[in-house]
């Protein structure tokens, strides 16, 4: 029985230690969980479907327009009364004697009619602007994709560039502690001053208030990060970490088009200048005519709607051509023309914007490879140089000052790593964000 329970406790506290481990967050994972949960890609995905009803809507003029009327009038006018009693079919010779001041008339049409357009200049331009906003809300889509996924890979860095800050702030607090014991002990023994001791306090209150300070980031870039990617804020998870070291392809001219091809921004630039020829199309048939197809069938009645005392249809074709609208459409066209001449232009400043990006990201990325690998030597170095002092002062050949000098240089020097670490990493994402594929890239 004791061996029972013994059983039963240890299951019981593996189960709570299990159910107690906090969620391990990898890059991936939050990235999915950003492009999935994230209000801004979802609000973006509503505005790319409402484009795209945009679309039908502009499809749907081509179709026929049929409607239905159902119409209760009353007067004692002639003309109206004249015309309800012929309608209805109840005019009789009788009714020419009191043609001047008839009574009162009602009466109740019910009218079903079709109307359908042969010749819309304006419908084909119409229809291919709804496309090209529909497409450029799919880009919006893609952009805010790319984009939150950026946010979320910067985020975690700053997650990530929080901890180790708080993991050295944690390791200067315990070198501050020993560099505190061994002044309390040297003044105990006789051999060290007072002025050293408190020197010390000093120095570690202060890495003490860089540690709570470093404490209360890594809090906040949690949150930052829980929030991005549609956790709950007070979610207690823990990030997996990633290397610092993203490959990225040599930049070349194969690179630069790739990067042409895939950016959004020179996508939506694209779109902007066929939206803008249509839109050009669109003023040039202000100057066209239109024809359409008309047809109705009506029903008349006197005593109540939906019946009949007697029906009627017509049919016809009608042509309508604006032959003067006080220059308006001389207006409008010269309007496009210099929509489109402003379209283009953004396409040229566009491509040329992205072609310097493209190369201001592999410079950088460059340069932080360079700092990174100076700032990995001044941490050898500094260390070195804090366990030479170390020595020194315990054998009495430095002084305090000297020794809290180089501990406050290596504090400085692993908080500065630990920041170029971050930026190279940094650096290699920019790389992918700037040719247009960070998505497909990071989430390999």
């Amino acid at each position: 029985m004791y061996r029972l329970l013994l059983t039963g406790a240890v299951l019981l506290w593996s189960v709570a230690a299990v159910e107690a481990e906090p969620l391990k967050l990898s890059l991936r994972d939050a990235m999915n969980m950003a492009l999935e949960n994230n209000n801004q890609i979802k609000a973006a995905r509503y505005t790319s479907h409402a484009a795209r009803q945009g679309v039908n809507s502009a499809n749907s003029r081509y179709l026929p327009a049929v409607a239905f009327e159902e119409t209760l009038a009353a007067s004692n006018s002639p003309v109206n009364t004249f015309m309800m009693k012929l309608d209805e079919g109840r005019f009789t010779n009788a009714d020419f004697n009191n043609l001047n001041n008839p009574s009162a008339q009602h009466d109740f049409k019910t009218v079903l009619s079709i109307q359908q357009p042969l010749f819309a200049p304006s419908l084909s331009p119409l229809k291919d602007m709804a496309v090209k906003d529909a497409q450029k809300s799919e880009l919006q889509l893609e952009a805010a994709r790319q984009g939150i996924a950026f946010q979320t890979f910067y985020t975690y860095l700053e997650v990530q560039k929080a901890a180790a800050q708080l993991k050295a702030a944690d390791k200067a607090v315990a070198d501050a502690r020993e560099n505190m014991r061994l002044a309390t002990v040297r003044t105990s023994a006789g051999v060290g001053l007072r002025s050293d001791e408190l020197r010390s306090r000093t120095h570690f209150s202060m890495v003490e208030q860089q540690q709570i300070t470093a404490q209360d980031n890594l809090a906040l870039a949690k949150m930052k990060l829980a929030l991005l990617i549609g956790l709950p804020d007070d979610s207690v998870y823990e990030i997996a970490g990633f290397s610092d070291s993203i490959a990225v392809p040599a930049i070349n001219d194969q690179v630069v088009r790739d990067a042409l091809d895939n950016r959004v921004e020179i996508k939506q630039s694209h779109t902007d200048v066929e939206k803008s020829d249509a839109a050009l199309r669109l003023a040039w048939s202000g100057y066209l005519p239109t024809v359409g197809a008309f047809a109705a069938y009506q029903l008349n009645a006197k005593d109540a709607p939906l019946t009949s005392d007697h029906d009627a249809w017509s049919a016809g074709v009608s042509l309508k051509w604006q032959l003067f609208d006080g220059f308006r459409t001389n207006s409008e066209r010269k309007q496009a023309l210099a929509g489109q001449a402003a379209a283009r232009e953004m396409l040229e400043s566009t491509t040329k914007n992205v072609r310097y990006q493209l190369k201001e990201s592999y410079l950088r990325r460059l340069g932080s490879g360079k700092r990174l690998e100076v700032a990995r030597h001044a941490v050898v170095d500094a260390e070195e140089t804090v366990r030479l002092l170390t020595k020194r002062y315990e054998n009495s050949l430095s002084t305090l000052v000297e020794l809290l000098d180089a501990q406050t240089a290596l504090n400085q020097a692993r908080a500065n790593l630990v920041e170029t670490e971050a930026g190279y990493a940094l650096a290699g994402g920019q790389v992918y964000y700037m040719t247009g594929t960070f998505v497909k890239e990071m989430l390999k």
